[in-house]
């Protein structure tokens, strides 16, 4: 992963601009839109926690879920010819696309240890 911070399991965006010679990011997978900035790696880092804290807090005190609602499904594009495939070796396996799909995600997701 690059280009992303994580702290009490948030992750946050990291972005350079020249011109103002500053680190930015914001939150992501949260409802709301809570930036940061510093200008040093150290100072971004200490800027995105501090952001998460904060957010942490406002959180509890207004009661509000701090994560982001996933219903569980998408709509996913591929080639046909791997749509295909999958579908086909899916039903070798005897199992539906949908699961021989989630099995997928869910090994890419373990093999990057961000499933808890």
């Amino acid at each position: 992963m690059k280009d992303f911070i994580v702290y009490k399991e948030y992750l946050g965006s990291v972005h350079f601009n020249a011109e103002d010679e500053v680190f930015f990011g914001k939150i992501e997978g949260i409802d709301d839109l809570i930036s940061f900035e510093g200008k040093s790696v150290d100072g971004l880092k200490k800027a995105f926690q501090e952001a998460v804290n904060d957010y942490i807090q406002i959180c509890k005190d207004a009661n509000k879920n701090c994560e982001k609602f996933y219903k569980g499904s998408f709509n996913v594009r591929i080639p046909s010819e791997i749509h295909k495939k999958a579908k086909r070796l899916a039903m070798m396996k005897g199992i539906s696309l949908n699961q021989f799909v989630q099995n997928a995600v869910e090994q890419e997701v373990m093999r990057d240890n961000l499933m808890k």
